[in-house]
């Protein structure tokens, strides 16, 4: 795809797997892409200012806030979203461990904090309690206290280590 206008650029990503081409604005970021350009509407658009977590995504393995980066530097990159953690509708086991803890109210704040947990289980399978606050204290909850959150987060760790032993 060649340059649509002065401002339309086209943008190559793997969302969940799936390889597409779309026309952004150079001037879009991720977020904004994402949902309005890719139809990927799990990201949400919470503060623009990175504060809330509410657009977290995994881009090429990295948790970032998609709200601080521009979509043309994401160029050719894999980005997951919490729908990439279930492609086959399934809830992945940290996914099931927020719900079986009902770690969620409002859900605004679920997938940034699902995937900051899935992020820290991917390098700390044995997490503290301090750990998993450190871990998620980029993700405002406005309804839960984050007490279910943190024994979700254990759950999780607790189910992903017997799964390996």
């Amino acid at each position: 795809m060649e340059q649509v206008s002065d401002t339309l650029v086209p943008l190559t990503l793997t969302i969940d797997g799936v390889h597409r081409t779309e026309a952004v604005d150079r001037r879009s970021l991720l977020v904004e892409a994402l949902r309005d350009d890719f139809g990927a509407t799990a990201p949400k658009t919470g503060c623009a200012t990175g504060d809330c977590g509410a657009c977290t995504c995994r881009v090429d393995g990295a948790v970032v806030k998609t709200c601080l980066q521009l979509a043309v530097a994401a160029q050719g990159s894999d980005i997951t979203t919490i729908s990439g953690l279930a492609p086959r509708g399934e809830l992945g086991p940290v996914q099931q461990a927020f719900w079986d803890e009902q770690a969620f109210q409002c859900g605004f704040c679920l997938s940034g904090m699902v995937l900051a947990a899935e992020d820290l289980l991917s390098r700390n399978p044995e997490p503290t309690d301090e750990e998993i606050r450190w871990a998620i204290s980029g993700n405002l909850c406005r309804c839960t206290g984050y007490e279910t959150i943190v024994a979700a987060v254990r759950t999780a760790a607790e189910r992903l280590g017997a799964a390996d032993s």
